[in-house]
């Protein structure tokens, strides 16, 4: 099966690609065929990671600029096709209690994870109706499906991004394109290792304490794999999946459903 998940002559645009579970999808779809451009804000990150597969093409870009989002698909576009698949991943979260939650995070965190998650893929639309195909993917996570505590700005946004799928995948049903929700559990990536930190300074638990709690959070006991949700996806753009659409599929073994 996964030699017939094919992507060859296909551009896909992932964000947040440099480092974790955007990463990893990225090379997942390179290994599938597919031109994979990556953004982020910090270039070198993204460099490094498109070293891994010559399909994986790196350019600065950030998602909360609509001119900077505007000249990545201009340059990435230009130089490899519209993109057919876009993989909406950039995301940051960080911790507070709710009453402590300042407007400054409150808007930065909305910013990133919901509103930067539209401007993503609003400049794909057009050309995947006009072409009768497109797959969009948005990286949400489980905290769109529950709540967690000290992160409600991140577990807001998250929310939205479930029903901002969920509204695009109505709206292009008869397109040929399909709209879906991924959502990771707690994840091994460089989000989850600052998570542990912030709550290791706040909590005085060790770092292994710390890790064993969260990870109690999945009836598996452990952390999700990037490599699980990047198989994720590339079912959902290369698999027999065009009947699914408007979904949120949640890769957390178990946590949420």
């Amino acid at each position: 099966m996964a030699s017939a998940l094919t992507l060859a002559g296909k551009h896909a645009l992932v964000t947040g690609g440099g480092t974790g579970i955007g990463a990893a999808i990225a090379l997942a779809l390179a290994e599938r065929g597919a031109a994979v451009t990556i953004c982020g804000r910090r270039l070198a990150q993204l460099q490094t990671s498109a070293k891994r597969h010559d399909n994986i093409h790196a350019q600065a870009a950030d998602v909360t600029d609509p001119d900077s989002l505007r000249r990545l698909y201009h340059d990435a576009q230009a130089a490899r096709g519209a993109f057919g698949i876009v993989v909406a991943n950039a995301g940051a979260a960080e911790s507070a209690l709710a009453e402590k939650v300042s407007r400054a995070l409150w808007h930065h965190t909305i910013a990133v994870n919901l509103t930067g998650a539209f401007l993503s893929v609003q400049p794909a639309l057009a050309a995947m109706r006009e072409r009768k195909w497109g797959r969009i993917v948005f990286i949400a996570s489980t905290a769109g499906l529950k709540g967690y505590a000290y992160v409600t700005p991140y577990v807001a946004a998250k929310h939205g991004v479930i029903g901002l799928a969920r509204a695009l995948a109505i709206e292009t049903a008869k397109a040929g394109i399909t709209v879906n929700a991924v959502c990771p559990g707690y994840a091994e990536t460089p989000m989850l290792q600052r998570a542990v930190h912030r709550i290791v300074a706040a909590t005085k638990r060790s770092e292994s304490e710390t890790r064993s709690e969260l990870a109690a959070n999945n009836p598996q006991a452990r952390f999700i794999k990037p490599e699980e949700v990047a198989a994720a996806v590339v079912w959902l753009c290369a698999g027999d999946s065009a009947a699914i659409t408007g979904q949120a599929i949640s890769v957390s073994g178990g946590e949420t459903w």
